[in-house]
């Protein structure tokens, strides 16, 4: 795996109400998934909501919102704004 720098962090570490902007995705089986959803480098992307449990999130990305698995979400590294 890549060292990462120090700004940037799994997107499930975020905390709530940021804003960030996706920097790369761990290379796996759902990167292409991750792409089609709109979760591309460089796009903004806004916490939202996390569930009573933690699973899943909602985020806001590309004009629309998207709930996504903390397990899925941990895949995708963001630069917080």
């Amino acid at each position: 795996m890549k060292e990462t720098s120090l700004e940037e962090i799994r997107l499930t570490e975020l905390p709530l109400g940021s804003k960030a902007k996706i920097t790369k995705h761990d290379e796996s089986e759902l990167h292409l998934t991750l792409l089609e959803m709109g979760c591309v480098p460089g796009e903004p992307v806004w916490l939202e909501m996390v569930a009573p449990l933690g699973d899943p999130i909602a985020i806001q990305i590309a004009g629309y919102h998207l709930s996504i698995r903390k397990k899925d979400a941990e895949k995708i590294w963001v630069s917080v704004i």
